[in-house]
């Protein structure tokens, strides 16, 4: 049996790989594993790895790696703690492929750990641009540690292919974040432990270094701007352990504290309540992926401020705005207008494919494991813009 090992670090990014680990754990001829750390292990970010065991998957390395601080060098020492701790479980799973998803720092360590241990690395979301964050330079140095590459649209297909790698493991199988939407049964709205008798916003915020504003300044912001549609409840979900994720935490909570019946803030909502967020609020607002990639496949506009997702292939229903509470404000008002929610329905979204995990599934059995980590630079024919 070939052993498939599934790295997850964070809610968001099990939220996406939950339908392939099924397909996984429900095939025959695959040993899946699953490799938990990050924040799925702090009480502060809501030990989330228990909702990966209350969906009934066995979850075979626990890695703790956080440290207490956010800090750029608090995250250094996090990073350091990951390699170590990821090394040594490396050596006990001895997977036959490992499975990557995303971005974030501690994949990038994750990488690392399995291109010094010599396992063959699959990537998921390779290829895209996030120009405001420090991402951007680890989803691109992930995509040089990989091996099997699985991107979410044709663009992104081609601009790992100009990074060097050979187009024969370079596959767009579409965003599998939609997988989620496509398949699950999602609850009312009323699944929320809160009461949504009124118009709310779903708001996800996360720090960004933008010149001349700190983090806090930037989510300020936001919550002046929401404080102008006071007859819209709002709904949180907090920041990631990264620079600064701490501080906007602490503001949400200092926010829901002073108008707890009409504010709400949750460490994690699952993915099923999410999804029922998503589809029934009135806006999603903030700078997440998830406003780029997933919430536009339910016809919920999207406000999305700032820096972070810029150079992102965008889909309709998608309002781009600056860090600027009178640009805020005139990007939600639009999404508000019964005229810009009806033009959503049934327009084309890029990251939509049919059959994405049964795609990715296929491949992962199918590739020949044999050579697989001799990895040659693959170079562009010469006099030509395009990719093959």
């Amino acid at each position: 049996m070939r052993s498939i090992c599934i790295y997850t670090a964070t809610r968001a990014e099990y939220g996406l790989l939950r339908p392939l680990m099924r397909e996984l754990s429900q095939t025959g001829d695959v040993r899946l594993q699953i490799l938990a750390s990050g924040t799925h292990l702090s009480p502060e970010f809501g030990l989330t790895y228990r909702e990966i065991e209350a969906d009934g998957f066995t979850i075979d390395e626990k890695v703790e790696m956080l440290t207490s601080s956010d800090t750029h060098q608090g995250i250094c020492q996090s990073m350091g703690l990951a390699m170590a701790g990821y090394g040594a479980a490396l050596q006990r799973l001895q997977p036959d492929i490992l499975v990557l998803l995303g971005d974030r720092y501690e994949t990038f360590c994750m990488a690392a750990a399995a291109q010094v241990s010599r396992i063959p690395v699959a990537h998921l979301h390779g290829g895209e641009a996030s120009e405001g964050v420090m991402d951007e330079a680890f989803r691109h140095s992930i995509t040089k540690m990989s091996h099997l590459h699985f991107t979410a649209t044709e663009p992104y297909r081609r601009r790992v292919i100009q990074l060097g790698e050979n187009p024969e493991r370079v596959w767009n199988v579409g965003a599998i974040g939609l997988a989620n939407i496509r398949s699950l049964e999602r609850p009312s709205k009323e699944s929320l432990d809160f009461p949504l008798d009124a118009p709310y916003f779903l708001v996800t915020f996360h720090p960004v270094d933008e010149p001349g504003i700190t983090p806090e300044e930037q989510f300020r912001l936001l919550l002046d701007a929401v404080d102008e549609f006071p007859e819209c409840k709002v709904i949180f979900t907090k920041a990631n352990a990264d620079a600064a994720g701490r501080a906007i935490n602490r503001m949400i909570d200092a926010y829901v504290a002073e108008n707890p019946s009409r504010r709400a803030g949750y460490v994690a909502l699952g993915v099923l309540r999410y999804l029922s967020a998503v589809q029934h609020a009135e806006a999603v607002i903030g700078n997440s992926s998830s406003g780029i990639l997933e919430v536009p496949a339910l016809h919920t506009p999207v406000v999305n401020i700032g820096s972070r997702q810029r150079g992102r292939i965008r889909p309709a229903g998608v309002l781009d705005c600056d860090l600027d509470r009178r640009q805020i404000v005139e990007a939600i008002r639009k999404a508000m207008t019964p005229d810009f929610r009806a033009g959503l329905a049934g327009v084309d979204n890029p990251y939509e494919k049919p059959d994405t995990v049964e795609n990715i599934v296929r491949h992962l059995k199918q590739a020949d494991l044999d050579g697989l980590l001799k990895k040659s630079f693959y170079s562009l024919p010469e006099n030509t813009q395009e990719t093959p």
